[in-house]
């Protein structure tokens, strides 16, 4: 997995590219929460170049959310390719994080 970070005002976002498992989960929320800092910011994950995630990968970004929304924060979904949108799909994690089409629409809804 590669995680590639910008900011963009106030927004930070996120493009991962690769696989997100168990091998790498606890790295990417690490390195995650570092990018977002203590005060914490608005992040948009862009999934677009994500080939797998697994139940860990699910995980770490549920985590993150949770972290941001406790800082009043928001995180979006944007890109996801139709297998990785259909795996938030079928695990109900669409009800949870919101998903975008594109990174203007992500970030047009969180700003």
């Amino acid at each position: 997995m590669e995680l590639n970070a910008s900011r963009e005002g106030d927004v930070l976002t996120v493009k991962l590219d690769g696989r997100l498992d168990g091998a790498n989960s606890a790295k990417f929320e690490e390195a995650l929460n570092a990018e977002i800092g203590e005060a914490g910011c608005p992040v948009i994950l862009d999934l677009g170049d994500l080939a797998y995630i697994s139940s860990a990968g699910l995980r770490a970004i549920l985590l993150v959310t949770k972290a941001l929304n406790m800082k009043g924060k928001k995180l979006a979904l944007c890109s996801l390719p139709t297998q990785i949108e259909e795996v938030f799909k079928i695990s109900g994690f669409n009800k949870i994080i919101p998903i975008h089409p594109s990174h203007e629409s992500a970030a047009k809804a969180i700003s």
